[in-house]
């Protein structure tokens, strides 16, 4: 930097000094032939143009002066900033520079800290970006592992997203479909769940609910629709999100269950009744002689009995299902249980002219069980294939061992109505009754329910069922067989 000042100096000098030689050349000699008019004439002018040459001269060496100056100034800056330090250096001593090295200074300063400002806003959205980005994907995923159908569409009914099941349930492809018309991805078919989102965004409704019936899987179901409008800041409805439950399972145990309050009422009178009116002829005298009391007392304990197995077939239901049920298992054999039973259930069997059979006893066919209620799942069984029997029918129940599988089998065949094929997956369902039989006897819907509930929650067995409309039904039930008692030596 020194040696291109000294060369700068030196130009500056050898500029000058040309000047002042050129001002004395004109001044001293005016020059030749064709240039004495010209040189009379500038001698006519004094010494004008020798002062222009003396001027000129001044002029570049004050020129150069400010120029190193100017260069100084702006080599001083220039170290300051490389060096980042806020002192003046040499030119804190000019009182000339002082005010542009601060102006610098303040200038530099502020665009370090809106740097530093633009920097951390800069840091600031790409942190606000990820976490946005993550939300929607949090959000995606939610919406995705809901089982309930999801619909979100915009302010003009187009789609945003969905999940599966809305897909399922609507016949279109949910991830392909964004931004496209709701009405044309669901059809007409639908046209009742779109002009119900239509009418819940115009209300400008926070949520708004509804029952409505929709075709899925080309059988009739009936869903729970929730629709809620989505609000931007200045509170303008910019969207909505639909949430469809399927709610058919719910309104058929609803029903089954008014069902139920129904048919126990029924069952609980019937019995009630017997029991009121026998009970008033006794004690009006009615009964003359001993061979009628016997057989009102026989009326009024037989309805007794059956009031008293209707109300154990609620509790135990409600106990095993609560888990409060006390079992008390021991090795039995189930052909002696079955033995027991079928003498209970014979006279009901001769009322209805049918006729009831067993087999010839097993060799080994223990299991560990608790007797009272294996006994009770026995009698279910019995009294409902006798139920559904016509008359001179025939009912057999029949036990087998499977070694190989160590399991004991147990199965009831009659030869009564029969079940349609499509309702045999639900012939154990609590309250369910097979509507097609429901005139052929009456019942509460809970005799196979409990069985099942006691041979496969207790016992951990399994129940099976066959059957063939107008040929009879087979229901039985399997245990694991106990485990033989080592022979004592």
């Amino acid at each position: 930097m020194n040696s291109g000042r000294s060369l700068y100096v030196a130009a500056t000098v050898v500029a000058a000094v040309g000047l002042f030689a050129a001002a004395l050349a004109v001044w001293q000699n005016p020059g030749s032939e064709e240039g004495l008019g010209f040189a009379g004439y500038m001698q006519r002018l004094g010494i004008v143009v020798p002062a222009c040459y003396v001027l000129g001269a001044v002029g570049v060496i004050w020129l150069g002066w400010c120029s190193l100056r100017l260069a100084g100034s702006v080599t001083s800056i220039a170290t300051w900033l490389r060096n980042d330090r806020p002192e003046r250096m040499s030119l804190s001593s000019n009182a000339a520079v002082n005010p542009l090295v601060d102006a610098i200074s303040a200038a530099f300063e502020r665009y370090t800290n809106r740097t530093a400002e633009l920097e951390k806003q800069l840091q600031d959205a790409h942190i606000q970006i990820q976490l946005s980005q993550r939300r929607e994907k949090n959000a995606e995923a939610i919406i995705h592992s809901i089982r309930d159908a999801v619909i979100v569409v915009d302010e003009f009914d187009r789609l945003l997203t969905a999940n599966e099941a809305a897909g399922r349930l609507f016949g279109f492809d949910f991830r392909v479909s964004q931004r496209k018309a709701l009405s044309e991805l669901i059809g007409a078919d639908h046209s009742e769940f779109v002009d119900f989102l239509t009418h819940s965004k115009k209300s400008k409704g926070r949520a708004t609910r509804r029952e409505m019936e929709l075709s899925k899987d080309g059988s009739p179901k009936t869903f729970d629709c929730v629709v809620s409008c989505v609000f931007d800041q200045r509170e303008q409805i910019c969207g909505a999100a639909a949430v469809l439950h399927d709610i058919t399972r719910e309104k058929e145990v609803s029903q089954m269950k008014n069902d139920f309050v129904s048919h126990v009422s029924h069952e609980l009178k019937t019995p009630l009744a017997s029991i009121t009116a026998y009970s008033e002829m006794l004690a009006d005298g009615e009964a003359d002689d001993e061979e009628t009391r016997k057989e009102f007392y026989s009326v009024i304990q037989n309805q007794a009995k059956r009031l008293n197995r209707l109300i154990e077939d609620i509790l135990n239901t409600a106990r095993i299902e609560s888990g409060l049920i006390k079992v008390s298992k021991e090795p039995a054999s189930l052909t002696m249980l079955i033995e027991e039973q079928m003498q209970m259930i014979r006279s009901y069997a001769e009322d209805k002219n049918i006729k009831v059979s067993g087999q010839k006893p097993i060799v080994f066919d223990q299991v560990r069980v608790d007797k009272d209620m294996i006994s009770q799942v026995i009698v279910n069984l019995l009294s409902n294939a006798i139920k559904y029997t016509p008359g001179g029918g025939s009912v057999r129940i029949e036990t087998e061992v499977d070694e190989s599988a160590h399991l004991a089998r147990v199965s009831v065949i009659d030869t009564g109505v029969g079940i349609p094929e499509d309702e045999l997956d639900r012939v154990f369902e609590k309250f369910y009754r097979v509507k097609a039989n429901e005139k052929q006897a009456k019942g509460t819907g809970l005799g196979l329910n409990l069985v099942k509930q006691i041979v496969e929650k207790v016992h951990n067995g399994r129940v099976f069922v066959t059957s063939k409309v107008g040929q009879g039904s087979t229901f039985g039930f399997e245990l694991p067989l106990a485990t033989p008692e080592p022979a004592a030596v």
